[in-house]
């Protein structure tokens, strides 16, 4: 799977599954934009890494539910690499609490991000894809689309969301040769996982097939392959990395 030549946008891209699918794809001869907006260390050390490899990477901060920003952000990335051919809206955050004590600010940060965020860059980077008659867009969803989850109104309603933006963007985009897909991790070893006790760890994982968690590596994978020519044929389709947990 070769990417030489390409540019890559990933939001969300300093840390956990975003650094994941930075590493990977410049790993395929991507140049890869590192997104972040608040953790400037973190993104640095991700392009640090990605450079290590013999990969290409550059830093890009910008807030994805700030329309403006993200307007600035995609035009300055042409403007300097010529071009967008693929993005991964991963960026993402949670603002955890059952729905009776949740805050209108909480649901709307989240929505925000998750979902206004993914639709802004998309719109963005796809006017460039239209003119050059290629590009692959893949977000990135979560298990919790799918099954909900207590305590997550509000991510799970934006990762279901995310599903019918992929669904609708593809029917949109496919006679523009963009491929509009997503990936739908379920529990993955990252900070947010570590921070779970090991009894909350081994109780969770009693509902996963493979009884164990995955590794931001497997979310990386499927995105290679969404983006790659050897998933050229796949687009509205939502790939389910999640060892079995939801079937």
């Amino acid at each position: 799977m070769n990417l030489q030549g390409k540019i890559a946008v990933v939001t969300g891209g300093s840390r956990g599954i975003g650094r994941a699918i930075s590493l990977r794809l410049a790993a395929m001869g991507a140049l890869v934009y590192v997104n972040y907006v608040s953790r400037s260390a973190a993104a640095e050390e991700t392009v640090a890494l990605i450079r290590a490899q013999g990969g290409q990477g550059e830093i890009v901060a910008f807030d994805v539910a700030d329309g403006a920003a993200v307007q600035r952000a995609f035009k300055d990335i042409i403007a300097a690499a010529g071009s967008v051919d693929i993005l991964v809206n991963n960026a993402g955050i949670t603002r955890d609490g059952l729905m009776a004590r949740m805050k209108e600010e909480d649901w709307d940060a989240v929505l925000d991000t998750n979902l206004k965020g993914a639709f802004l860059c998309a719109k963005a980077a796809s006017r460039e894809m239209m003119k050059k008659k290629w590009g692959r867009i893949v977000n990135i969803s979560s298990v919790s689309g799918f099954a909900g989850n207590p305590g997550q109104v509000n991510y799970s309603a934006a990762k279901a969301g995310l599903i019918g933006l992929t669904k609708a963007m593809a029917r949109e985009y496919a006679s523009r040769n963009i491929t509009v897909n997503a990936v739908a991790p379920g529990y993955i070893e990252t900070e947010m996982t570590e921070q779970l006790s090991s009894e909350v760890q081994e109780e969770i994982k009693k509902d996963i097939l493979l009884a164990s968690f995955g590794k931001a590596e497997d979310i990386a994978a499927a995105v290679a392959y969404l983006v790659s020519d050897d998933g050229r044929y796949v687009t509205g389709q939502t790939l389910h990395v999640n060892g079995g947990m939801y079937l």
